[in-house]
């Protein structure tokens, strides 16, 4: 069941996958879908921590939404990390304005 959330996720963001050209290189959006591999990384650095790399963090977010739109960008960040490090990925999410705040608000 896991795998098949998997695959539907990458189908979503490969329907949403921006490129100028209009010309996708596999290669270069496997390497987008890594960057939520990478914010985990940086959120569990955070719990373990608490120190976080604000910048990093945001330039992820920023390539992420820039690639994907806000509407796609926004659902796989949701299905992407866990219900924790959403709460952590919250405020720049919506210092960014890639959420509004009444968006996600059962998340404190």
């Amino acid at each position: 069941m896991n795998e098949d959330l998997d695959s539907d996720l990458i189908i979503f963001a490969a329907n949403n996958y921006y490129k100028p050209s209009g010309k996708v290189d596999p290669e270069e959006f496997y390497d987008d879908l890594k960057r939520f591999k990478y914010v985990k990384r940086l959120l569990n650095r955070y719990t373990e921590t608490g120190k976080i790399s604000e910048r990093l963090v945001l330039n992820h977010f920023i390539v992420i939404f820039n690639v994907f739109g806000q509407y796609a960008g926004l659902k796989l960040t949701v299905n992407k990390l866990d219900e924790n490090h959403l709460s952590a990925v919250k405020p720049f999410l919506l210092f960014l304005n890639y959420l509004k705040p009444h968006q996600l608000s059962h998340i404190k």
